[in-house]
């Protein structure tokens, strides 16, 4: 009788230790050691410059300060993230205003459940909402038909900074997703070497979209900040600079895919010298090419 009531008692556990696992949510992939791991997340290309999401650990390489180094860590599955999507709602963008939501809503649209996310607006003044970072996306879509704030002047790297600093208490991958139409106009806080240099040591993938605008009444025609292509790139996001406003919804919509198809990969260095190493991503395969940060600093136990 004993025997007979324990292992239907194990049955039963089994199954409830089996329902608990089908439940479970995907967790982000940790890099926690006695020994640093540095995480590394790439978008490899082909040469049309689609997105090649079906690699295997094989044919990547990973070089710290032009040596190659073991991969620890691969993974080509989704990953969550942590985004600040900042909008530019300066006076050079009165007509296109319209236009960038309906795309943002699109961004907002094709996040996962697991995904986490804010929305700022910034001109000289910036505002981020909700108070929050969250995966509620019909809260997130009423942000960005009626909460999205107006100025004149471009703030840009003042509402870069202030993305990275909403990002600081958030884990695993981080993204400042900025859109723009125009250069830095007199930022109070931050510069681009800057937001730059706090990027790169806090680890945070900067995605840049720049539109160049038309204002008929005064014939100028507005262009996105030359720095913003070479944060995108330092940081391992994307830069992408739109000449039609036609172009903003499938634009958003490429960075929201390329995030979901990034490949996390891991190494540990071999000294921990404290100091700023080069670092690179290659494919093996011809004709494909890896995007991703450009440096790490080797941080002493």
């Amino acid at each position: 009788m004993r025997t007979r009531l324990s292992l239907a008692l194990l049955t039963v556990l089994t199954g409830l230790s089996a329902a608990v696992v089908a439940v479970r949510p995907q967790e982000q992939t940790q890099f926690r050691s006695s020994v640093q791991t540095v995480p590394v997340y790439a978008t490899v290309l082909d040469k049309a410059g689609r997105l090649v999401p079906d690699l295997e650990e094989s044919q990547f390489e990973i070089l710290d300060n032009g040596k190659v180094r073991p991969i620890t860590v691969f993974k080509s599955d989704v990953q969550p993230i942590s985004v600040v999507a900042m909008l530019d709602t300066s006076g050079s963008m009165t007509l296109n205003l319209d236009f960038l939501k309906v795309a943002a809503e699109q961004f907002v649209l094709r996040l996962m459940p697991e995904d986490r996310a804010r929305i700022g607006s910034f001109s000289d003044l910036i505002f981020i909402n909700p108070p929050t970072f969250t995966s509620n996306r019909d809260q997130l879509v009423r942000i960005l038909r009626n909460d999205i704030r107006f100025g004149n002047p471009t703030f840009l790297w003042d509402a870069i900074n202030a993305s990275l600093t909403a990002l600081q208490p958030e884990t695993g991958r981080r993204v400042v997703l900025i859109f723009t139409d125009g250069a830095d106009d007199k930022s109070q806080v931050a510069t681009r070497d800057s937001v730059l240099e706090r990027a790169q040591q806090e680890d945070i993938m900067i995605y840049a979209i720049g539109l160049q605008s038309v204002l008929p009444a005064i014939r100028l025609v507005t262009k996105p900040d030359r720095g913003l292509r070479k944060i995108a790139e330092d940081t391992g996001g994307g830069y992408f600079e739109l000449t039609k406003t036609a172009d903003l919804e499938k634009t958003f919509t490429r960075v929201a895919d390329e995030l979901h198809r990034q490949y996390v990969l891991g190494f540990t260095p071999e000294v921990a010298d404290g100091l700023v190493h080069k670092l690179e991503v290659r494919v093996k395969t011809p004709g494909m090419i890896a995007r991703a940060r450009k440096s790490y600093i080797a941080d002493k136990k």
